[in-house]
């Protein structure tokens, strides 16, 4: 039975309506807000006290009034139908079809916030995702399960890497093809680019295999908070029930903080550093912890969940709040920069302060190739050698180098033109090919981090 309570808001703000307290109801469960214009909002409960509540209403408060408005309480926490009919499908942040088809078919209701995982039954992330960006796969692997965010700034291209990777990534092997599925979040963003994603996926046929969340920038803040839950949600589903292989892209995690921050001022909460709440920390950790795998023997599936999101760095400053926080949880990082993308390196991925944590329980072996690791670190370790020729060559000039730093110099230039930069996604054994052939333009007394057998397979075989 739904409790209503009529006549007891004494203030709208923004999203967020203030209700006398009358009866006793729970945190976070589901309300409809019915407003003087016959129009039912979908809401929740956001705060509650001895002597008043709050309700964040996740559509439009245009046409509401404190005195026609009909508050109905669900008694339960907002849910999401899902079945395996989501794939292919558009929704919006609140996990509504916008895509003009039928509602889909529910199999199953389940909260948006997730059920807590017991940390016995979760198993180590291993495994390796191909997304054919070769600066990722080579050098920053991606691993199933794993939480990997990447840091871009305004005017980068990270939505156009971000649909390409959609479109581009699988597991590798032939058996799980069906089985590696996307679900896509645009967070808080403009018409045109939900526009684009919509229609990149579609004509490059990757949205079949695609549940896609659109929140556009128009919409009200307190949706923009849900919209990540609801497709983590769909995402856990597909993983933990239907046994597939998941790839969450979230786009753009600092608009969701944003619309975090002006929540938390609209409660009247104290605020933090740079005006973000103190929690802001550990809200964050309940949507990036939703990543990982279960052992078998505790799910009876064999899914995993893996995170990429994507947030853009206010003024480009690594040591904003957004940033800062999102790196103590997740697993590494891949930074885009702006000094690559003015030279035209597409993707411009900084391969120096990126990184990926679980990339050595991904890689070599059965998983890529049993010398990936060990072209990786030499790659890395030249690339760091050419970044400090280049400032040697910015005090003492070109011709006051020794022949070795030149040979870094170019190394560095040919590694930016020709394996950072691409026009078409590769294949990993295509990336590894191109970096062996970069390396050996060095002396072979500078190869420290490959093997004699390494080099004589590799590299004297390529010279």
């Amino acid at each position: 039975m739904l409790l209503t309570v009529e006549g007891a808001a004494t203030r709208l703000e923004g999203p967020l309506l203030f209700l006398r307290r009358t009866l006793d109801v729970g945190l976070y469960d589901a309300v409809e807000v019915r407003g003087a214009d016959g129009r039912s909002r979908l809401g929740r409960i956001a705060a509650i006290d001895d002597q008043c509540m709050t309700i964040e209403v996740l559509e439009t408060t245009a046409g509401l009034s404190l005195e026609g408005s009909v508050v109905r309480f669900r008694g339960e926490a907002l849910s999401f139908g899902l079945g395996p009919g989501i794939l292919g499908r558009v929704f919006n942040g609140v996990g509504q079809v916008i895509d003009g088809g039928p509602p889909v078919a529910a199999h199953r209701q389940v909260p948006i916030d997730g059920a807590p995982i017991n940390p016995v039954a979760r198993a180590l992330p291993r495994d390796f995702i191909e997304t054919g960006i070769s600066t990722l796969d080579l050098m920053n692997s991606l691993v199933r399960g794993q939480k990997l965010p990447l840091f871009s700034g305004g005017g980068l291209p990270h939505d156009r890497l971000a649909v390409e990777i959609a479109g581009h990534a699988r597991l590798r092997g032939d058996e799980h093809g069906d089985d590696f599925v996307i679900v896509f979040a645009g967070i808080g963003v403009p018409y045109d680019s939900a526009e684009y994603f919509r229609r990149s996926l579609e004509q490059g046929g990757a949205l079949e295999r695609t549940a896609l969340f659109l929140n556009l920038a128009s919409d009200s803040s307190t949706q923009r908070l849900l919209t990540p839950r609801y497709a983590l949600s769909a995402a856990e589903y597909l993983a933990f029930e239907c046994g597939k292989h998941v790839l969450v892209i979230m786009t753009d995690m600092t608009n969701y903080c944003e619309a975090l921050r002006e929540v938390s001022s609209s409660k009247g909460e104290i605020p933090s550093r740079k005006g973000f709440p103190g929690y802001m920390y550990s809200d964050l950790a309940t949507l990036f912890e939703r990543a990982g795998c279960l052992r078998d023997a505790a799910s009876g599936k064999h899914g995993t969940l893996t995170q990429l999101s994507i947030l853009t760095m206010p003024a480009d400053d690594i040591g904003h709040p957004i940033p800062d926080l999102t790196g103590y949880i997740t697993e590494g990082q891949i930074v885009l920069s702006r000094d690559l993308d003015r030279r035209g390196i597409y993707p411009p991925v900084n391969v120096l302060p990126s990184l990926s944590r679980l990339m050595k329980d991904g890689t070599g072996g059965t998983y890529t190739h049993p010398d990936h690791p060990a072209l990786a670190s030499q790659l890395y370790a030249a690339y760091a050698r050419a970044a400090q020729a280049r400032v040697l060559a910015s005090v003492v000039g070109l011709e006051g180098l020794a022949d070795t730093d030149r040979r870094y110099l170019d190394f560095g230039t040919q590694f930016e033109r020709k394996l950072a930069s691409q026009d078409e996604p590769r294949t990993l054994e295509q990336s590894m090919e191109l970096g062996w052939t970069l390396l050996a333009e060095l002396p072979k007394s500078e190869l420290t981090r490959l093997s004699d057998a390494q080099i004589a397979t590799h590299i004297e075989k390529t010279s």
